[in-house]
């Protein structure tokens, strides 16, 4: 198949589309993004045009290739301890706050810490594993205490990945410093395995953030980094006003180091522990 050009009313087509069921703002000149990642599509299904391809989507009841479409079109680009001061953050600052604030005397080798985690747009894993392992260097001994980590995407490949906890080589070394892999990770033919202790922390569950995710419960913190980038601000306001209702009175939102929520959600106030920025109720 030659290479098939997108014009301008399919990208218009497809970003409404798009934005419509994943809140993924496509701009005017995203075209090349398209041609790029859904050229699959258009050989996997027999297409020679982006509207047939998108007609062939709409008609699908099954919802198969809309959620190909997903998997196509979000970015999953992402490393273990990406922008290493968000789990600085966690470790020395958000945790022992809690512990002080939950723990009796503070002595977690004696009270069990309750600790619930939410990495929203947790693509193939790497920001949960990353936070368990903060945990457990924590904490230590984690059976000691009640810690769950919910990682979600809209992708089911990623989260299918997640939810494997094996990464390759590439993978791994893109952000892993060596003494973390000697310790939390074991070696399987050509792919890394999570420990089975950190493995145990964590839950995976595709979810779409532009859908009512009131059913996860409460979080004492969440992760929600770098996806809200791709919204245009009224949903962007949505997002984070919906996850102001399932953060804890006490909990802590992390967002990504480039995002500000300042102007989009008047219900957190940012606080600031050395270089880092976080976000919690304001009061």
């Amino acid at each position: 198949m030659a290479s098939v050009k997108v014009t301008s009313d399919e990208l218009i087509l497809f970003s409404k589309y798009i934005s419509d069921i994943s809140g993924i703002h496509l701009g005017s000149g995203k075209g090349y993004l398209l041609e790029a990642r859904l050229v699959n599509m258009l050989k996997s299904t027999g297409t020679d045009s982006f509207t047939g391809l998108y007609n062939k989507i709409r008609a699908d009841f099954s919802k198969k290739l809309e959620q190909q479409l997903l998997n196509a079109i979000t970015t999953n680009e992402t490393l273990f301890f990406r922008d290493r001061a968000p789990f600085d953050l966690l470790q020395h600052k958000i945790v022992p706050d809690l512990i002080d604030r939950r723990v009796p005397g503070a002595d977690i080798n004696r009270s069990p810490l309750n600790l619930k985690i939410w990495s929203a747009a947790c693509s193939t894993g790497q920001e949960v594993y990353s936070i368990g392992i903060v945990l457990k260097e924590l904490l230590g001994d984690i059976t000691k205490h009640n810690v769950t980590i919910l990682g979600t995407d809209i992708s089911d490949e990623a989260i299918t990945q997640a939810s494997y906890g094996h990464f390759n080589w590439i993978e791994i070394e893109r952000g892993l410093p060596p003494d973390k892999l000697n310790r939390y990770f074991i070696k399987e033919n050509d792919k890394w395995k999570i420990d089975d202790e950190i493995r145990s922390m964590a839950t995976f569950k595709k979810l779409n953030l532009m859908e009512d995710f009131s059913h996860l419960g409460m979080f004492d913190i969440i992760f929600c980094r770098n996806v809200a980038i791709y919204f245009p601000e009224e949903k962007k306001k949505s997002l984070f006003n919906r996850i102001s209702q399932i953060l804890k009175p006490d909990g802590s939102l992390i967002i990504g180091g480039t995002e500000s929520i300042a102007t989009l959600c008047p219900l957190f106030e940012s606080k600031r522990y050395l270089r880092s920025i976080f976000y919690q109720h304001k009061y």
